[in-house]
């Protein structure tokens, strides 16, 4: 092999292609790992949004019936087949909802705030204005209805314990729908 001008140069030009070869081959790997990271992102996003979407398809199918006796006016066989569904599915906050308004229609305001209570408990996502479960206005207006009655009430019976902890329940409530958080 000869060592002249010309194999030096070939030399030095392979030495600098395989070299840049090897920054680009680098510099690519890196980004191509963070558009990798950002579709895990995405994928977990999609996932976490067909999960909440199953999951109100099946809140609907389940307490469909329910919602079909309340609308037609027979409400204790609601709060019925309301009570076994909560029975089944104890951990699930829409049944509490549910039958708080259905307590609160029939006059039970005391029974509907425990009710609701429960219902945001175990999901907060029933004060949430962006969330498709959305019943914020409704508690709301329960709420500030309530506040005004529950008021006058422990002010003419400021020992009674059981309207103290009905103001305690309504006020956590008040501070849910403030933004608070347990």
């Amino acid at each position: 092999m000869a060592q002249d001008r010309f194999d030096k140069t070939l030399w030095l030009a392979l030495l600098t292609s395989l070299f840049s070869l090897a920054v680009v081959l680098t510099l690519n790997a890196s980004t191509s790992g963070d558009s990798r990271h950002g579709s895990k992102e995405l994928n977990k996003a999609m996932d976490r949004e067909m999960a909440y979407r199953a999951r109100v398809e099946l809140i609907n199918k389940l307490y469909g019936p329910v919602e079909n006796l309340r609308t037609n006016g027979h409400k204790p066989e609601a709060l019925l087949k309301l009570d076994e569904l909560i029975r089944t599915y104890p951990g699930e906050a829409h049944g509490y909802m549910l039958k708080g308004q259905i307590l609160r229609e029939m006059g039970a305001e005391d029974e509907a705030v425990a009710s609701y209570v429960e219902g945001v408990k175990l999901n907060g996502d029933y004060v949430d204005d962006k969330s498709p479960l959305s019943r914020r206005s409704e508690i709301q207006r329960f709420v500030d209805e309530e506040t005004k009655r529950i008021g006058a009430r422990y002010a003419a019976e400021p020992g009674n314990r059981s309207i103290a902890v009905l103001l305690q329940k309504n006020n956590y409530l008040k501070s849910r729908l403030a933004g608070g958080c347990e």
